[in-house]
């Protein structure tokens, strides 16, 4: 995908991970519509990318991505403001253990809905363009995660809903490819919730063996796992796949025993 003047909707773009893969859109040339919760975190972000790129390749919709309404409503907005959709990335996620129903909520639902809701878009039997989706795991998504289950459970599901999504396209001829990313710890907010007893609940008792992980591991940047994003968008051959971001061997891809 060429991706100079594509419209793009990014959930959770207020932070982290998020931030960075609008700010890597933009820089390709792309408008960006900027989905977050937090408004004031949101409205911030739009400044500061309104200093480096023109105010008009963006717009900022406050929106809690787990409300249906709220989340059509973004899209809608963002498709009457730039008239197409050609990006969705489903970035929002969070980390709490004790109200796991929320993490389930968000991590997994949200983003099962964003993608419909995306495909309602861009389908081209829809009239849409065609385009891509690409939803956001983690390596939890890939092995077990023994002080975060709920987390290693919703993110394991996105990767089952990406990958049958993606051949569900290609069998439909939607024009739309679908793809997911699985980074490993990154250094976003998002790993402070391990401090947290409204986080993490019972499993807090074990916030040190997760630093321990942390450590020998080690954190990525955001801006790496905005490039494997552009990567996955730039490579039209790509549908179905798993990006695998790591500290020792960098954006990679998860290999499969063939169907």
């Amino acid at each position: 995908m060429y991706l100079k003047d594509k419209v793009a909707l990014v959930t959770g773009a207020a932070q982290g991970i998020g931030k960075a893969f609008a700010q890597a859109l933009l820089e390709k040339g792309c408008k960006v519509g900027l989905v977050d919760q937090n408004a004031e975190l949101g409205k911030e972000s739009k400044d500061n990318l309104d200093k480096q790129f023109d105010t008009q390749r963006t717009i900022f919709i406050p929106c809690d991505v787990s409300d249906e309404e709220q989340l059509k409503d973004a899209f809608k907005k963002i498709f009457d403001s730039f008239g197409r959709l050609d990006i969705v990335v489903n970035n929002a996620g969070i980390n709490n253990e004790k109200n796991w129903e929320v993490t389930v909520q968000i991590n997994l639902i949200s983003m099962i809905r964003g993608t419909y809701i995306g495909l309602d878009y861009m389908k081209t039997e829809n009239g849409g363009n065609g385009g891509a989706i690409v939803n956001i795991s983690s390596l939890a998504g890939l092995m077990p995660v023994p002080y975060q289950p709920v987390y290693c459970a919703s993110k394991h599901g996105v990767i089952g809903f990406t990958r049958s999504m993606a051949m569900l396209s290609k069998t439909g001829n939607y024009g739309v490819r679908i793809n997911t990313i699985c980074p490993g710890f990154v250094n976003t907010p998002i790993l402070q919730t391990i401090e947290k007893e409204e986080n993490m609940g019972e499993y807090l008792a074990y916030k040190d063996e997760l630093k321990d992980m942390m450590k020998y591991y080690g954190l990525l940047a955001p801006s790496l796992i905005a490039e494997g994003l552009i990567k996955i968008l730039e490579d039209d051959t790509l549908n179905g796949e798993v990006m695998k971001i790591t500290t020792k061997r960098g954006i990679h891809f998860h290999e499969y025993s063939p169907l």
